[in-house]
Order: C-alpha cells, then sequence, then structure tokens
C-alpha cells in the first residue's frame, strides 16, 4: 500500500470492519456497539495482522467524541428530567456514588491509590447512552413510567460525567500524587483549589458567552440557511456549529472539545430546528462514533482475560450485579414497583462511551494505570453481551407475572 494513505487506510480499515462485525453481532442478537469494539481489536497493536495507524486513530476517535457529546446534547431534554426529578436525580447521584466507592473498595485491592481508585470507580458508575436507549426503544418502553426514569437517571449519569470530565484536568495533579511516596507528594491543596476555581471560571465564561451570544446567533444562523432551501447548507451548518463550537472552547476557553460539543447541542436543541439538525447530522455522528469505538477497541489487549482474570470479574460485577443492585434498591426505596426497580437495574447494568472517554482521559493524565484502561474496556465489552441475556431473563420474568407497566407516577 502506498506509504501516504494511512488516514484512508485507517478510515477504510475500520468501517468495513466495523460493519462486517457489527452485522455479525445484530445476527447474534448482540448490540452493533460489540462489533465496532471488536474491529478495533482485530486493526489493533495486540492482534496479528493489519495494524491501523496509532497515531490517528486517537485524532479520530476526538472527532468521534465530539459528535457523540454534540448528540447527548442535541437529545438532553431539561423536561424529560424534570419529570422524574424526585426519583432520577437523588437516584443517579447515590447510585454513582455506591458503584464509584466500590470500584475505590476493588482497587485497594489491586494496591492502587485512591486517586487511580476514584477515577476507576467513575468509570464504572455510569451507563452507555447508546446501549441503554436502543434496549428500550426495542421493547417500547421509552414513553413508559420506567422507561422515563431510566432516561431521566441517564441524564443525571451524564450531566455528572461532563462534570468530572471538566474538573478531572484541574484535579490531575492531586489525584496523581495519591499515595506516592513522600518525595514526590504532588502540588498542595491550595494550589488544587485555585486550579479547580480557574477551570470552573473558565467554564462559566465559555456557558456564559453560549447562553448570551451561542443561543441567540446559532439559531439565527440556522434559520437563515433554511430560507435558502439549500438542505446541503444546513447540514453543513450544523456540522460547523458542533466542530466550530467544540474547538472554540478549548482553544479560547481551555475547557474540553466535550463540554463545548456538549453545550452546542444543547443551544441548539432549544432552537425550532433542533429534530431536523437531529436528523440532517446522524449519519455523520453515527460514522463518526463508529469509529470512536474502533478507536477504543484498538486499546484493548485481549490477553488481559487471561493475564488478569480476577481483575476482570470484580470489575464485571461491580458493573452488571453491584451497580444493579444498588439501583434496585434505591427505586424500591422510593416507593415503585419491584418491575420498575428491575427494568432500571437491569438498564443499567453495562457501561459504554463516558467510560471509554474517562478511561483514557485518566490514562493521559497519568491518574489511571493502563491495567485500570484494560479492565474498563473488558467490563465495558463482556457488560455490553450480558446485557441482552438480562433483558431477555427479564422478558421472561415479566410474561410469566403477566405485570405491565408501573401504575405509580413518575
Amino acid at each position: 500500500m502506498h506509504h501516504a494513505t494511512p488516514l484512508i487506510s485507517t478510515i477504510v480499515g475500520g468501517i468495513v470492519l466495523a460493519f462486517i462485525l457489527g452485522a455479525v453481532a445484530s445476527r447474534l442478537r448482540l448490540p452493533p456497539l460489540i462489533g465496532y469494539l471488536c474491529a478495533g481489536i482485530v486493526v489493533g497493536p495486540h492482534t496479528p495482522g493489519y495494524t491501523a495507524d496509532q497515531a490517528l486513530a486517537p485524532e479520530l476517535a476526538e472527532l468521534g467524541v465530539i459528535l457523540l457529546m454534540f448528540g447527548v446534547g442535541l437529545h438532553f431534554s431539561i423536561k424529560d428530567l424534570m419529570a422524574v426529578k424526585r426519583i432520577a436525580i437523588p437516584g443517579a447521584v447515590v447510585q454513582i456514588g455506591i458503584a464509584t466507592l466500590m470500584g475505590m473498595l476493588v482497587s485497594w485491592g489491586f494496591g492502587w491509590s485512591w486517586g487511580q481508585g476514584l477515577v476507576y470507580g467513575l468509570a464504572l458508575s455510569v451507563a452507555s447512552t447508546v446501549v441503554l436507549l436502543k434496549a428500550l426503544q426495542e421493547r417500547d418502553l421509552v414513553e413508559s413510567p420506567q422507561g422515563r426514569i431510566a432516561v431521566g437517571w441517564l441524564i443525571v449519569e451524564d450531566l455528572a460525567m461532563v462534570l468530572a470530565l471538566v474538573l478531572l484536568p484541574a484535579m490531575a495533579g492531586l489525584l496523581a500524587g495519591a499515595g506516592t511516596a513522600s518525595g514526590d507528594a504532588g502540588p498542595g491543596t491550595g494550589e488544587v483549589v485555585l486550579a479547580i476555581f480557574a477551570t470552573l471560571g473558565k467554564v462559566a465564561a465559555f456557558v456564559a458567552v453560549m447562553l448570551v451570544i451561542g443561543r441567540r446567533f446559532i439559531p439565527w444562523m440556522l434559520e437563515r440557511i433554511v430560507w435558502t432551501g439549500n438542505r446541503e447548507m444546513f447540514r453543513l451548518g450544523v456540522l460547523a456549529t458542533a466542530l466550530g463550537v467544540a474547538y472554540g472552547a478549548y482553544a479560547l476557553f481551555g475547557v474540553s472539545f466535550a463540554l463545548g460539543a456538549f453545550f452546542a447541542g444543547m443551544v441548539l436543541a432549544e432552537s425550532e430546528f433542533s429534530h431536523r439538525a437531529a436528523e440532517e447530522s446522524l449519519p455523520l455522528r453515527d460514522a463518526f462514533a463508529v469509529l470512536f469505538f474502533v478507536s477504543v477497541g484498538m486499546l484493548f489487549d485481549p490477553m488481559v482475560l487471561v493475564n488478569d482474570p480476577w481483575g476482570v470479574l470484580a470489575t464485571v460485577f461491580i458493573i452488571v450485579v453491584g451497580k444493579s443492585l444498588a439501583a434496585l434498591g434505591i427505586v424500591r426505596a422510593f416507593g415503585h414497583s419491584g418491575q420498575t426497580g428491575m427494568t432500571i437495574a437491569v438498564s443499567l447494568a453495562q457501561i459504554g462511551e463516558f467510560s471509554f472517554i474517562l478511561a483514557s482521559l485518566g490514562v493521559y493524565l497519568k491518574i489511571l494505570p493502563e491495567r485500570g484502561q484494560a479492565l474498563i474496556l473488558a467490563g465495558a465489552l463482556l457488560s455490553i453481551m450480558l446485557n441482552p441475556v438480562l433483558f431477555h431473563m427479564l422478558d421472561l420474568y415479566t410474561a410469566r407475572r403477566g405485570r405491565g407497566a408501573d401504575p405509580q407516577p413518575a
């Protein structure tokens, strides 16, 4: 192959293999996401045969993160969250705390510091938006009481992870220095507090600009494009908004691409053209999301399943059992039926895109060890594979009991 085509070969290899393995996963009634991750494993450095460009893959993944977060912001609904706020907000916060604490306890057994355990636990605490919504849609549960609670719960988790992604770089020195030798104790508390306040100040400035200027300019710009009747320009305008705001947030305010893209989607969601924008940007968002998952798969070394089986089992236990039991207990404590509690528990019994982003950032900031990232990736793969099985078991239980949706209001 010509030496000047690494970008083309990486994109083509990733997309083609993702299509083939995604189709195989669908045929086996597994989420296509499993196929995309496996495609990354096949073209990654840990398996024989063709290896995609290791320098280009992270940049393609960054584009995937931007468009994924833009999509999350575009579908963010304050109305949906407020409808179930009494259970979704405290429930999600408590469940994140419990899952994070379990992760920290397990990491203590690994001999890690509390900072490493914190990032590891946070990565295990948040469910995949893609997997959860797909499972609910397949069962026509999105508009059901338990479906609305699950979606509201997911929104709170997403917001918590966006906040974690913002604060993690500011706290990197403290978290990376936690548990180290006294000769390398890391920055003092005062330095960390100043870094956090500086980061929050930059975020506040960016949010103010988006609310004051972006909230008016972006809908105005798209309205003018709509008047031209040019569908191609509208699609390009939506893409330019997502990428431009994300890059501007990073270049001008020093905040992450992810936060910039999320707010771009949130601002656009308030526009009367939000549904059209979501529809027009969907093909490109899906394509780069696939490349994101392929690039994540490239980081996974399958030998971790052989070399670190107890670590993998502990990780999967937290995701599938610990986090689910916590969610079930919380839902039942709020007075909802066992059926609703089990639906929420099964919906959250997996991890996905935010976990990958958080793990990658943790490794990049030298907080999370590479073993932690490998365990998180293994936990994601196995929990996503198990999720359809858990839903099938729930369907059988529901059919046997002959129960419908929870009659209690959300």
